[in-house]
C-alpha cells in the first residue's frame, strides 16, 4: 500500500489540512502551481509536475522538477499518471476544487478517468471530500453527517441507499431534473448502490 497526496493549483487547503495530509502520506506531487501552494507552507514535494506555466520555483530547489508541456492532459492528469509509475494504491487530492469553475469540473473529469486505476481515490478541500461510487458502497459516518450524491456522467439510474434521510429505491438522478444534494445520515451505516452512470459522493466535513 502506497498513500500519495496530490496539491492541485486551485483554492489551496489550510495549512492544518495540508499537513495532516501530508503527514499521512508516503509520497508527495505537486501539480504545477500547487508546488507555489507547498512551499507557501515550507512543505516540500517529492516532485512538482506539469507544464509549469504556474510554478515559481527555482532551477536550485533540492526535488525533483518534471516538466510536460502536453496541453491534451491538464496538470492533475500528469500528476495521477506519475502516481501510477510510483505504484501509488491510494490517492488524496488537495487544491482541485474552487478558483476557475472550468478547471474544477475538468477535474472532476479526471477523477472518472483514474477511477478504475487506484484502490482509493479521493479529493479534499476545506468542506468535504468527493468520490466517485463504485456500483455497491458502504461506509459508516457520524449520524447527522450532511453528504449528497450527484449524476456525473449526466443520468445515473437504479439508485438505491439505506441509512439517508431522503432514501433512494432504484431511483434517478439526471443533471437538470433530479439531484441528490442536501441529505444527511439517519444511522452510522450508510449503503448506496447504483446499476448505471456515474455517480459522485460528497461528504461534508
Amino acid at each position: 500500500m502506497k498513500r500519495t497526496l496530490i496539491l492541485c493549483n486551485g483554492s489551496p487547503p489550510s495549512e492544518d489540512l495540508l499537513r495532516e495530509y501530508r503527514a499521512n502520506s508516503d509520497h508527495f506531487i505537486a501539480a504545477d502551481g500547487g508546488g507555489n501552494i507547498a512551499l507557501q507552507h515550507n512543505l516540500t514535494p517529492d516532485v512538482v509536475i506539469g507544464d509549469l506555466d504556474s510554478f515559481d520555483g527555482s532551477p536550485d530547489n533540492d526535488f525533483e522538477v518534471i516538466h510536460k508541456p502536453d496541453q491534451y492532459a491538464n496538470d492533475l492528469e500528469k500528476a495521477l499518471a506519475h502516481a501510477l509509475q510510483q505504484q501509488a494504491t491510494h490517492v488524496h487530492i488537495l487544491g482541485a476544487t474552487g478558483l476557475r469553475l472550468d478547471h474544477t469540473l475538468k477535474n472532476l473529469s479526471v477523477l472518472k478517468q483514474f477511477h478504475d486505476q487506484f484502490i482509493e481515490l479521493r479529493m479534499r478541500d476545506n468542506f468535504g471530500e468527493t468520490r466517485l461510487l463504485d456500483l455497491n458502497f458502504q461506509e459508516e459516518f457520524p449520524t447527522g453527517t450532511p453528504l449528497s450524491l450527484f449524476p456525473l456522467s449526466g443520468k445515473v439510474t437504479g439508485i438505491t441507499t439505506s441509512g439517508l434521510k431522503y432514501p433512494l429505491d432504484d431511483g434517478v438522478l439526471e443533471n437538470g431534473v433530479r439531484d441528490g444534494s442536501s441529505n444527511e445520515t439517519i444511522e452510522p451505516l450508510i449503503e448506496i448502490t447504483h446499476k448505471r452512470g456515474d455517480l459522485l459522493l460528497f461528504v461534508a466535513q
